[in-house]
């Protein structure tokens, strides 16, 4: 066998484990910025809204939100399987709300359809310093 085609041969199957890894990991949301201003008679205060767009079978990582953050969300379309700290595990679909308290960890976090997609929109009141609105869970 030449180095040619033994190089050939590795190159393929680095190529099929890839998209075989690539394929087996959930699909995961997308996060669009959707309003952000300070509260004027809240001083320190803001309002920040973002998109989350979920494919069909994508899911978010548990994570919690910064920890002044309360959490008002609202599905658009879809429907979104959601569970935070102890709480159970519940299904919200369009037009339902929910909410999160401050410190509050976000275990569950996904479509709940493997076929349609779906859409959250998450309304912060936040303290106006924290920048990182959703941090990974350890």
């Amino acid at each position: 066998m030449s180095n040619k085609t033994f190089c050939s041969g590795l190159l393929g199957i680095a190529i099929l484990l890839l998209a075989t890894a690539t394929l087996a990991q959930a699909p995961t949301e997308s996060v669009v910025p959707n309003f952000s201003h300070t509260i004027t008679n809240i001083p320190g205060k803001s309002l920040v809204a973002v998109e989350v767009l979920y494919p069909p079978g994508g899911a978010s990582s548990p994570h919690r939100h910064a920890k002044s953050a309360f959490i008002y969300a609202y599905v658009v379309s879809g429907a979104i399987e959601s569970q935070v700290d102890g709480e159970p595990a519940h299904i919200y679909t369009a037009g339902q709300s929910f909410h999160e308290e401050p410190g509050a960890v976000h275990r569950i976090s996904r479509n709940a359809s493997k076929s349609e997609p779906a859409k959250l929109l998450a309304v912060f009141v936040v303290d106006s310093h924290d920048a990182a609105l959703t941090t990974p869970e350890k």
